[in-house]
């Protein structure tokens, strides 16, 4: 098994789409209606959108290969381009996600590794993110990776209205 991470650019951005559109879908197609996942879908992975994050110096997207195919991909967002406030002590996952056929093999984990390996680099003293509180499978891994909630923020899939809790992990030991 040969895995390995590497940075996307704007050249990147229709293999982004698609992929992000994939894991999106199969992640929430069958909690939400149709509507609301098209709606997403064409606000949130436009390839206009992505190449604008792409070319965002506070934000970062990777991929992640397992046996050379693309399995995942990870987005960090730091300073203004974080979704919430959070300052500039930290940095945030916006999304993390791995292709069905390649879930439980650890690659989720390695993401969250390299998000941590970002941050430290930058001097960061949390990471955080959001997570629909009725991903109970996201919940439960965030909670093993040693992310705390801390509080909730809206999110919209469309016109629908959702709670994303937010977790922190500290990187820092609190004396």
């Amino acid at each position: 098994m040969k895995v390995y991470i590497k940075k996307a650019n704007y050249e990147n951005a229709e293999e982004l789409r698609e992929i992000g559109i994939e894991t999106f879908v199969d992640t929430f197609e069958s909690q939400n209606s149709p509507e609301s996942i098209k709606e997403y879908i064409e606000k949130a992975f436009s390839k206009q959108k992505l190449i604008k994050e792409l070319e965002d110096k506070s934000t970062e997207f990777y991929f992640i290969f397992y046996n050379n195919e693309m399995a995942g991909y990870l987005k960090v967002n730091t300073g203004d381009s974080q979704t919430e406030k959070m300052g500039n002590e930290t940095l945030e996952i916006e999304r993390i996600y791995i292709r069905k056929k390649y879930q439980r093999k650890k690659l989720g984990e390695q993401l969250i590794q390299k998000a941590i390996e970002i941050a430290k680099v930058q001097y960061k003293k949390k990471v955080w993110l959001g997570v629909w509180e009725e991903n109970h499978d996201a919940l439960a891994f965030y909670e093993r990776m040693g992310f705390c909630p801390i509080g909730s923020h809206a999110f919209f899939m469309g016109e629908e209205e959702q709670t994303d809790l937010i977790l922190v992990k500290n990187l820092v030991k609190l004396s």
